[in-house]
């Protein structure tokens, strides 16, 4: 009986690397599905952001503090308030709210959207990156696929639904913003994933007791609340998260950078298939032009 456990040898690192990425990008297109329902059932955006932080706040207590958690370790305060504020609740609440206003569809592509482009125009203007020709076009292609999306808002939903795009598009900016940040300061993404957890259960929760209290969670049923603090909490958070840090450790920041190009198309068919959304044509059309979009813009 052998010792030890050996994978398949088809089963690569690369295939491993890959397996990962899609696995977080499907998990994030959840998220984004997940928490199109919650709406749906009644629960707020502030409670959907407490169980997509808080709880893995606590799970991540123990992990901050073997670091240090006076200086949460060693990004430090003002750095560690500052990750909160782009990349914690304040950003999920926004995106959140999008779903009140817009359609799934119009959030599964204009969040992401809206990611890529602020991270390419910030590294361009900020980390002095040089914008090639592909990129540029990417950049276009992108702007154009938005474009399709705030015209169907303005001209077949209301300007209700062009609010909620721009709330989409505000919590992709944030996103960039924070990912600019990780560069800058060259901290990894689990590190950020502790300090937005654990800041959130000391600072989020209090707040969010006192200012909404928890009688929409209540009303909305246990079996509603697990399945946000399962999907939310654990699935399009923390295991997200580890599984593109594996895929980045594995196939390279270049590759890996695909995978979130998933994201749109992978929330459009959890939409179908778990909510019965059907994306009309336009938004498909947006998709389309997003796509190309984000396959030039990943080009060097």
């Amino acid at each position: 009986m052998p010792s030890s456990f050996s994978l398949p040898s088809w089963l690569s690192a690369r295939v491993i690397g890959t397996l990962c990425g899609i696995a977080a990008a499907l998990f994030w297109a959840a998220g984004l599905v997940a928490a199109k329902h919650g709406v749906a059932v009644g629960l707020t955006p502030s409670d959907m952001a407490f169980h997509r932080f808080v709880w893995s706040g606590v799970l991540l207590v123990p992990a901050l503090w073997r670091m240090g958690m006076a200086d949460l370790g060693g990004a430090g305060w003002g750095r560690g308030l500052i990750i909160l504020l782009l990349a914690g609740p304040l950003q999920a609440v926004s995106s959140y709210t999008g779903f009140t206003l817009a359609p799934l569809g119009h959030g599964a592509v204009i969040h992401p959207a809206s990611a890529a482009l602020g991270g390419l125009l910030l590294a361009t203007l900020v980390l002095k990156e040089p914008l090639s020709t592909a990129r540029l076009v990417g950049v276009i292609a992108i702007v154009c696929g938005l474009i399709v999306f705030a015209g169907e808002a303005v001209t077949s939903i209301g300007l209700h639904a062009l609010a909620g795009d721009s709330l989409f598009a505000t919590a992709g900016l944030m996103w960039a913003t924070f990912t600019l940040c990780l560069r800058r300061w060259r901290m990894d993404g689990m590190h950020a994933a502790m300090i937005v957890g654990v800041l959130s259960l000391f600072i989020y929760a209090p707040l969010h007791a006192l200012l909404f209290g928890f009688h929409t969670m209540i009303a909305a049923g246990w079996i509603e609340n697990l399945i946000q603090i399962a999907v939310q909490g654990v699935f399009a958070g923390l295991l997200a998260l580890f599984l593109f840090a594996r895929a980045v450790t594995t196939l390279g920041a270049g590759r890996a950078s695909t995978f979130p190009a998933l994201v749109p198309g992978l929330t459009m068919l959890i939409g179908f298939l778990a909510l019965g959304e059907i994306p009309t044509p336009l938004q498909l059309l947006g998709l389309a032009i997003v796509v190309v979009g984000f396959r030039f813009a990943m080009k060097p």
